[in-house]
């Protein structure tokens, strides 16, 4: 339904996420604690020293196959080493509980919708854009 919002969120992180067939519950909870402890935002100081919950900050996380596409070759993409749904719809659930659960509530978590043709907005406050792979 156009103009439906699924996910919003102020301060935080807004997180694409890809998956791969060969993604684990081990490095789904790699993950999942990684971005939870970054200390990407600024103390008293302006050193980059603070994490997400020292700053109340949220999550959104949107599934995004196409980090997966390959374009090396010729002009269209491929997205062969993406996970196909029915592997990836489970990890990205599974990946969106554990950010969850280890956030412990103190860290609210907003989704897009898997597999949606999505409008997402954002605000980059700052210099700090990571690529995180395991």
């Amino acid at each position: 339904m156009e103009g439906r919002v699924t996910g919003k969120i102020g301060p935080g992180f807004v997180v694409l996420a890809g998956f791969s067939p060969t993604d684990t519950d081990a490095s789904l909870a790699w993950m999942a604690e990684k971005i939870l402890g970054l200390r990407v935002f600024a103390d008293d100081q302006g050193k980059m020293n603070r994490d997400l919950a020292e700053t109340n900050g949220s999550l959104l996380v949107v599934s995004q196959f196409t980090l997966y596409g390959d374009a090396s070759k010729g002009r269209r993409p491929s997205f062969i080493d993406a996970a196909p749904p029915n592997l990836a719809i489970p990890l990205y659930e599974k990946f969106v509980a554990l950010l969850r659960e280890k956030g412990a509530g103190k860290i609210p978590v907003e989704t897009g919708e898997f597999g949606a043709m999505m409008e997402v907005e954002l605000v980059n406050d700052g210099p700090v854009t990571l690529i995180l792979e395991k």
